[in-house]
């Protein structure tokens, strides 16, 4: 959300904005924030006027009752009853104006930043950097449900008869380096100097309001039938949450922190080969990265970050690239953001495995994430937030990745890094054959 006085200041800038993301329907929007602005200005300029005039009276009628004059002090007190009547209206219109101002400020989408390509959607997002090479085996590389069925890893018949399409079970080893992966990318982060959390699972609207646009809301959130409660799409909703409507000292900036959860999404599917499979579900688990710092030091905070993604994958040979969203791909709360995405030697392309946003100051002004300065002053904090890994893209890439065959059987080898939470484990051997 954008402060109110920049866009009153600098209207053309923000229609600017929001036609470089190609969503020319919020451009009413702008205007529409000033007249509100002003209708509201003008009825707390009024409200004021009224409270001063009452308290002079005030004491004007205690001097008319002092000196005995009762009819000019009754006329007084009529006039004051009919300012009250007035006031009071005021005042509700006031609070009507306020929170229709809030609700059509929070449509408007964030400044992006300058070195953002200008892109209609996905498709005209930019690569930055490759880091590792892709992966051509002379092997056929099974579909990686098929991969994880050849160690009795997967069994997604039962979920559905339990929970329905877009759940799974995920058994044995395959479990079991779902755990090692979230296990070593917790400690890949602690390594970096990020505290580590796990964080309520479920949130309040206020919050969710406060980190993520109208739409991904709908898109994205299961609400708590009764409640006023969420279900967290991802740990950075109420990581982020947690410093609603605080003040930290500028001396503990930055606030880093690195957190686990369990997420849950209504979006499913997606197009050809993602429509089966573990790559869009409902439910899956997820260690994020957050970072709370000073304006000054986000855009160091965000290279810092995506660059962690890139490390912790390289370490386990999985060759990625960097990709950076353009202008109309971004959400409309962020700056910047890149993705990084995994090379998937099954479908000759790279996939999205992690995300990481600059959102500048509009989570920090949603939910009043402030800071205090050193000469006492308050200012808005900088939030990011990047994906570390979400074990189920994860463990596709994982496993297409580093996937062997020796003629008769496949196996899965398992990078030093990974070694000591899989017990020492330096290979998995399938229990089946692959069959067609």
């Amino acid at each position: 959300m954008l402060d109110i006085r920049f866009i009153c200041e600098n209207p053309d800038l923000v229609k600017e904005n929001i036609k470089k993301k190609f969503k020319d329907n919020k451009l009413p929007l702008v205007d529409e924030v000033i007249a509100l602005y002003n209708e509201k200005r003008d009825a707390n300029s009024r409200a004021n006027d009224l409270r001063a005039n009452r308290n002079k009276v005030s004491k004007q009628i205690g001097m008319l009752m002092g000196q005995g004059k009762r009819d000019e002090a009754e006329e007084m007190k009529a006039l004051v009853g009919e300012q009250a009547k007035e006031l009071a209206e005021l005042e509700a219109k006031e609070a009507e104006l306020e929170v229709k101002l809030k609700e059509v400020m929070m449509k408007i989408p964030n400044i992006v930043d300058d070195s953002v390509p200008v892109g209609k959607d996905d498709s005209e997002n930019v690569e930055v950097e490759q880091f590792g090479e892709q992966n051509h085996p002379d092997f056929e590389i099974p579909y990686h449900t098929d991969i994880m069925a050849l160690f009795d890893g997967i069994d997604k018949e039962a979920a559905g008869r339990v929970a329905g399409e877009g759940f799974y079970y995920l058994m044995g080893d395959i479990a079991r380096l779902h755990s090692a992966v979230t296990a070593y990318a917790r400690d890949f982060m602690i390594s970096k100097g990020f505290t580590y959390c796990i964080p309520p699972f479920m949130i309040r609207s206020n919050v969710v309001t406060g980190v993520m646009s109208f739409e991904e809301m709908d898109a994205m959130m299961y609400k708590i039938e009764g409640e006023d409660l969420y279900l967290i799409g991802t740990s950075e909703h109420s990581m982020i949450g947690k410093f609603i409507d605080t003040i930290t000292p500028e001396e503990k900036l930055p606030m880093t922190l690195t957190s686990y959860s369990p997420c849950f999404r209504k979006e499913k599917g997606a197009h050809g080969i993602e429509e089966r499979g573990i790559y869009r579900i409902h439910q899956f688990e997820k260690q994020e990265m957050i970072v709370i710092c000073k304006p000054e030091e986000s855009m160091e905070w965000f290279n810092k970050m995506w660059s962690y993604s890139v490390e912790l994958f390289r370490s386990m040979d999985i060759p990625v690239r960097t990709l950076e969203c353009c202008t109309g791909d971004l959400a409309d709360l962020k700056v910047k953001s890149y993705d990084v995405e995994a090379w998937s030697p099954k479908q000759g392309k790279y996939f999205e495995v992690c995300s990481c946003s600059n959102l500048g100051d509009a989570q920090a002004r949603r939910l009043g994430i402030r800071v205090k300065g050193e000469d006492g002053k308050k200012y808005l904090a900088h939030t990011l937030n990047n994906t570390v890994v979400a074990p189920p893209r994860m463990l596709i890439a994982f496993l297409e990745n580093n996937l062997c065959f020796d003629g008769e059987r496949y196996s899965v080898k398992i990078p030093k890094a990974l070694q000591p939470y899989m017990g020492g484990t330096t290979v998995l051997k399938a229990l089946h054959e692959y069959k067609k």
